[in-house]
C-alpha cells in the first residue's frame, strides 16, 4: 500500500533529533500482534516458551553476532511480548562490503540509520517471522511497531534489569 498522507497519520514515537545509533542503553519492548500469546505460557510464576518463544530468544541472543557494536543486556521473552536492553558501543566506520546491514528504504519520518536500533529491531523481528513462515507458524504476526526509552543512567538501568527480571512472576497481575 502506497503511503497517503491524508489518509496515514501515524507519528513517530521516537525522540526527534535523536541519533539511535549512538552509543547508549535502550529499553526495548516488543509486542504481538494484538498480544496474543504466540511465545508460550506462564505456569506458576515459570515462563515455559514454545517453539516460536524458543526461537524469538535465540534470535536475540544472536544480535550482536549480526551486530558487533551491539551488547545484549537483560533480556526475556514473555508469553505475548520481549523485554530486552540493547547497549550500543561505538558504531566503526566500515570501509567496503558489510553483510549484515540491509539496505535502507526511506520512509516518511526520517531514514533510517545503519546499525541503529530500528535497524537492529526491523532484522530481529523479520527474522522470527521469516522462520515462523517457513515452519508451519505462518499465523504469527507482530505488532508493527515497537517502543523504545533511552537509558540515561546506572539508577534507571538497574530498575529496568530487575523489572524485567519480576516479569514473569508479576504476569497474572
Amino acid at each position: 500500500m502506497k503511503f497517503n498522507p491524508n489518509k496515514h497519520h501515524r507519528r513517530s514515537i521516537r525522540l526527534k533529533n535523536y541519533d539511535y545509533s549512538r552509543e547508549g542503553a535502550y529499553f526495548i519492548t516488543i509486542c504481538t500482534k494484538e498480544r496474543e500469546c504466540f511465545f508460550g505460557k506462564i505456569s506458576a510464576g515459570k515462563l515455559i516458551l514454545n517453539d516460536i518463544g524458543t526461537i524469538a530468544e535465540r534470535y536475540l541472543k544472536e544480535i550482536p553476532d549480526h551486530f558487533p557494536h551491539v551488547d545484549m543486556g537483560e533480556m526475556i521473552v514473555m508469553p505475548n511480548h520481549i523485554h530486552c536492553i540493547l547497549v550500543f558501543k561505538s558504531y566503526p566506520a566500515v570501509v567496503g562490503a558489510r553483510h549484515v546491514v540491509p539496505l535502507q528504504r526511506q520512509n516518511q519520518f526520517s531514514k533510517p540509520f545503519t546499525g541503529s536500533v530500528s535497524v537492529v529491531i526491523q532484522q530481529f523481528k523479520s527474522s522470527v517471522k521469516r522462520w515462523c513462515n517457513q515452519n508451519d507458524h505462518k499465523y504469527f504476526h507482530w505488532q508493527s511497531r515497537f517502543y523504545d526509552h533511552i537509558i540515561r543512567d546506572d539508577k534507571s538501568f538497574q530498575r529496568i534489569v530487575n523489572y524485567i527480571k519480576s516479569n514473569p512472576s508479576k504476569w497474572n497481575k
